[in-house]
């Protein structure tokens, strides 16, 4: 059953970190993995045991035990003293810097966790360029299979001579099909060929019971990032619309369509995906995880929505047929069973040689591969040329649907050390405290509701570093010179291995990231807080830095994927990861008060003309970052055990713990890749991730004496703190 392709399974994941050009992937289909993420905090003790920096600048740095930033962990060349922090906070701290930094041609966006992902990048580039020069790799070991995929993708001289041979057999099987079943059975290898389908079975962990998978039904099928991609009237989206019709015959033309047919039949499919996304649920209705439980028989669902072979579907991707299914979106399934139905089949097989052309793309020939990205990346991203063929290399292999484990194997020998997980430990500990603290104070929720609360705390499940057991690739076969074969390879072992599940009982020992990935999640149904080896170093944590900027860093970081259990949509599983109600209902209605007021704030927020935020889609990932900001505030001073904060470069430890906060969230974005985060990503823009937490702080305005008539501020009674 089809799944994200960068997680193995379709689970509820919050993550807060994720860089905006994480969210130029074509919309996943509803109920899929969410990418969002967050990072750690300092511990009690910043000058204690910590992550030791290993390379480079940070290696230097620590051997003189100074801080990679500055004099104490902020880079002050960054900030704008010219604007006042009440008035901007984020320019305050990083407007030189944003005035100043020049997007790299390839770069949609850049800033601090961009920072840490090319130093991550460089290490594992550097790990495989070490097997490159081995001879003495044994065939059938992980070292071997890297090195040969790597090499593999590298050899662009193969792919531009190949040109579209290597999926010569996708496309024949397409231009083979001549009954809607067929169809339907090409729907199934959505994941096998990345390819495309409107509608997708997936196997999921039941929300309701952790214990188990269930089956899942959801819809999908769209080529632009979001249904008002196709929906919206504005100039903007009418040339989008444009551009993508023009790119859909290129690319049809690849597959021998006559140049003077690519248009209109461009034009089908355009319209087509219209009819798709005029069906699905807009993106805030799909977080909401009452509306997505909708639990039936395999009898009843089949019953429900006839008129589509779903078992044909099922057999198709090798998956068995369930006792049970879950229904993401129930109102919008007919309506597309429908369309599959309705719409000819010529335009299908249309729709699947574009998708096969586009979903391969990346390891076809550069002439293929440079009109892909001539619409996916300048089109829609703003990026003006691709990223070097190394990281695009290094992303393919060592992600986790490549091979992310093996590589992670031997990035955790090199690079992260056992006193960063001990440092990550203490300061996990902390949040956890002050976390505690935060809710015993609360004046909006009861007792009962309290007693719950605690338990899901005392109950969280902190993952630091690395997983404990590795993936095992033995069944893989990595070949060298042939990229197509070894893709297909790793995609048919991620199928197999989602299958494979069907009928066990879900490892809570399972990671969902690699440790040289840079982010973090929140996983509701094993309730648990999971940071890979790689972000656990500067800006967000460093050894040498000041506690204050630690805990500004990385503390808001764990604190963020903390919250995000206690989140609009987190907060309504248990310390077990059940879903169900375990509020009282005063308390859960007082607190979707807060909530709709935090939303207030942010759908005010409009970075460009006629497009603001979706407080509702933003959500979730607001109040972790409020939550996140509030609970590592806490942290820091209960860290002073009562003492006060020793004053450093004339700023206090509060003003040092705010601009820690901003120095993370550093962010510049193209204009092409901001809008495509605020019609698709459940991430605020970056400074809003800045402005938006801080304005509601009392804190924040005591520490910069922030007033009435400030542009930032608000009055006591509309501030927000919920955590």
């Amino acid at each position: 059953m089809p799944v994200v392709p960068k997680s193995p399974l379709s689970l509820a994941l919050t993550l807060a970190l994720l860089s905006p050009a994480a969210a130029l992937k074509v919309e996943a289909h509803d109920g899929g993995t969410t990418a969002h993420a967050t990072s750690a905090t300092s511990a009690t003790s910043a000058t204690s045991a910590a992550a030791t920096p290993t390379s480079g600048a940070s290696a230097t740095a620590a051997a003189a035990n100074k801080p990679v930033l500055g004099d104490y962990g902020i880079d002050f060349s960054a900030a704008d003293p010219s604007v006042k922090a009440g008035d901007d906070f984020a320019r305050h701290a990083n407007g030189h810097w944003l005035d100043t930094y020049v997007l790299k041609d390839y770069e949609i966006s850049y800033g601090s966790f961009d920072t840490l992902n090319d130093q991550a990048e460089a290490q594992v580039k550097e790990i495989v360029q070490g097997l490159q020069a081995r001879k003495d790799l044994k065939p059938g070991s992980d070292e071997q299979k890297v090195r040969d995929y790597y090499a593999s993708y590298m050899d662009q001289s193969a792919r531009d001579a190949a040109g579209i041979k290597p999926i010569a057999p996708l496309l024949a099987r397409i231009d083979a099909i001549k009954t809607t079943d067929a169809l339907i059975a090409q729907f199934g290898r959505e994941n096998l060929d990345a390819t495309n389908s409107p509608l997708s079975l997936g196997i999921d962990v039941d929300r309701k019971n952790p214990n188990r998978y269930y089956a899942s039904a959801s819809v999908g099928g769209l080529g632009l990032p979001d249904k008002d991609y196709y929906l919206n009237t504005d100039d903007r989206f009418v040339k989008i619309r444009a551009a993508y019709v023009d790119n859909i015959a290129t690319m049809l033309g690849f597959t021998g369509v006559p140049a003077a047919e690519a248009k209109p039949r461009a034009e089908a499919l355009l319209a087509l995906e219209t009819a798709l996304a005029k069906n699905h649920w807009d993106r805030a209705a799909r977080r909401d995880r009452d509306k997505t439980y909708n639990l039936m028989t395999w009898a009843d669902f089949t019953k429900s929505y006839p008129g589509y072979d779903w078992a044909a579907h099922l057999k198709a991707q090798g998956t068995p047929i369930p006792t049970d299914i879950n229904v993401n979106t129930p109102s919008a399934m007919a309506p597309i069973v429908a369309l599959v139905k309705d719409t000819p089949l010529a335009t299908w097989k249309d729709y699947l040689r574009y998708n096969a052309l586009r979903g391969n793309a990346g390891y076809l020939s550069k002439q293929v591969d440079d009109a892909n990205f001539a619409f996916r990346g300048k089109v829609l991203s703003g990026a003006e040329a691709q990223r070097d063929p190394w990281k695009r290399a290094v992303a393919t292999v060592a992600e986790t649907d490549g091979l992310g484990d093996a590589v992670g194997k031997i990035y955790v020998a090199q690079y992260f050390k056992p006193e960063s997980k001990a440092a990550m430990d203490e300061l996990v500990a902390n949040l956890r405290a002050a976390l505690r603290a935060n809710i015993g104070k609360l004046d909006w929720m009861g007792a009962d509701t309290k007693t719950e609360a605690y338990h899901k705390l005392d109950t969280f499940n902190p993952k630091i570093g690395y997983a404990k057991k590795w993936r095992d690739y033995s069944s893989v076969k990595i070949v060298p010179n042939d990229l197509m074969a070894n893709v297909n390879a790793m995609r048919a072992f991620y199928n197999d291995d989602q299958n494979a599940r069907v009928g066990t009982r879900p490892d809570r020992d399972e990671w969902f990231m690699t440790p040289q990935t840079v982010n973090a999640y929140y996983n509701a149904q094993f309730n648990e807080v999971v940071f890979p080896a790689a972000i656990l170093q500067p800006p967000f944590f460093d050894v040498n830095a000041d506690p204050a900027v630690n805990y500004g860093g990385i503390g808001a970081v764990i604190g963020h994927e903390m919250g995000h259990g206690f989140d609009d949509q987190g907060s309504k599983s248990d310390f077990a990861g059940i879903q169900r109600p375990w509020w009282t209902a005063e308390d859960r209605a007082r607190f979707e008060v807060k909530v709709k007021a935090l939303g207030k704030q942010f759908d005010g927020y409009c970075p460009i003309a006629n497009t603001c935020v979706n407080g509702a889609l933003t959500m979730g990932e607001n109040i972790g970052d409020l939550g996140g900001l509030s609970m590592a505030y806490t942290a820091y001073h209960l860290s002073l055990h009562g003492r006060p904060a020793p004053v450093i470069g004339g700023l206090t430890g509060d003003q040092r713990f705010f601009l820690a906060w901003a120095q993370v969230w550093k962010e510049k974005m193209r204009e092409q890749a901001l809008v495509n985060q605020i019609k698709s990503n459940p991430h605020s823009p970056p400074q809003y991730r800045i402005n938006g937490p801080v304005r509601n702080l009392t804190e924040w305005y005591t520490a910069f004496d922030v007033k009435p008539g400030d542009a930032l501020y608000l009055a006591p009674e509309d501030r927000v703190r919920i955590w």
